[in-house]
């Protein structure tokens, strides 16, 4: 029998340390994680543990242990990626102001842009419907096999890795998210642990303090540049882990030197008009959800959905250089889409990470819904 990495005692001194908001060393962050990772602990030391340290307020030192560990111990490494520069668009979720999937939506404009998405999601957590639902919903296959999402990264220039799969991560990921509903270090550092590896991303988090030291986060596992993003919603306190048409943006990007530089983006020098948040809310149903990926893919919606994507897309299009300005960005999104380009990447998509080999004709049966 392997030896525990760590006893119920000392796991429970650490808790207390936290409890006292005195910080963990690296030993103790690296450890700590190991023994949850590993299932040592009882579900509620678990929880104790997550808890005392979201309320402590997590440093940079204690969320790239967590990252070091779930990439060590509960990540599959497919080397076939190491020599493709990758991007990644996700959010952290539990923001306060839930949308539907814009960062999927926002993920295939840029790879009929030419970026090379490598993309990691979780079914849905805080919200009704996750990247992963809404993607299988499309026909693309999220849980049967990881060679598949790397075969699409290569051929399509885009895939997706389940985040909740056992595949992907065999031994916690799946089943500690599956039991929390707040935000915790795990949905930071268990977001970045992307088995492909990118070096390059756009990623959202729930709350604006949390800008820098994400950003700070990914430099010290090895981004190259990043773009961290918090959406405002005007006349409220609520935010979205996207970049926003309801209110300003702040983002805090990571530069190649490594520096980092904040700076707010907003509607009015965008060119772009305020949009409605009824609009933007999910439907409460992941065909819904797949069916207004469609259409705004196709061109058919052309409101203040399209816009949020677009800007969003935006983002990724400025990060790896595609663009040298954000509106020229939001300018080339919209050609895609308009060109037909975004809707043939999801075809693409779904014939290359295909359900069942069922992938397109899931896809054509939803495609007369999207009129």
């Amino acid at each position: 029998m392997q030896e525990k990495i760590m006893d119920m005692r000392e796991f429970g001194a650490l808790i207390s340390k936290l409890v006292r908001k005195e910080d963990l060393d690296n030993t103790e962050s690296e450890r700590a994680f190991m023994s949850l990772l590993q299932n040592e602990q009882t579900d509620m030391q678990q929880g104790a543990f997550l808890s005392a340290l979201t309320s402590k307020g997590e440093t940079i030192e204690e969320m790239a242990a967590c990252w070091k560990a779930i990439y060590q111990v509960d990540t599959i490494k497919p080397k076939e990626l190491d020599s493709i520069d990758l991007v990644d668009n996700s959010g952290t979720g539990m923001d306060t102001f839930k949308t539907f999937n814009i960062s999927t939506a926002s993920s295939i404009i840029a790879s009929a842009g030419g970026v090379k998405m490598g993309k990691h999601g979780s079914r849905a957590l805080s919200s009704v419907c996750g990247t992963i639902d809404v993607l299988e919903e499309l026909g693309i296959d999220v849980e049967e096999s990881p060679e598949l999402a790397v075969a699409s990264i290569k051929n399509a220039g885009i895939g997706i890795f389940n985040g909740m799969s056992p595949l992907v991560h065999p031994k916690a990921l799946g089943r500690i998210l599956s039991q929390i509903a707040f935000g915790t270090t795990l949905n930071i550092s268990a977001s970045l642990a992307n088995p492909a590896l990118p070096k390059y991303a756009v990623r959202g988090v729930y709350k604006e303090e949390m800008l820098e030291p994400v950003a700070k986060l990914m430099k010290e596992i090895g981004y190259k540049k990043a773009m961290i993003v918090y959406g405002q919603v005007e006349g409220s306190t609520l935010g979205m882990d996207e970049a926003s048409t309801l209110g300003k943006t702040i983002i805090c990007e990571l530069k190649e030197d490594g520096t980092l530089e904040k700076y707010e983006i907003t509607l009015k020098e965008l060119g772009i008009e305020n949009g409605n948040p009824e609009e933007l809310k999910p439907k409460g149903d992941r065909r819904k959800e797949a069916i207004r990926l469609i259409k705004i893919l196709n061109g058919t919606d052309r409101g203040c959905s399209r816009d949020i994507v677009s800007l969003n897309s935006a983002l990724i299009f400025k990060l790896t250089g595609v663009v040298n300005t954000i509106p020229e960005g939001y300018e080339l999104s919209n050609r895609l889409i308009d060109e037909g380009k975004a809707y043939e990447k999801l075809k693409e998509w779904t014939t290359n990470q295909s359900l069942n080999g069922r992938g397109m004709e899931i896809l054509t049966n939803l495609e007369g819904q999207a009129i």
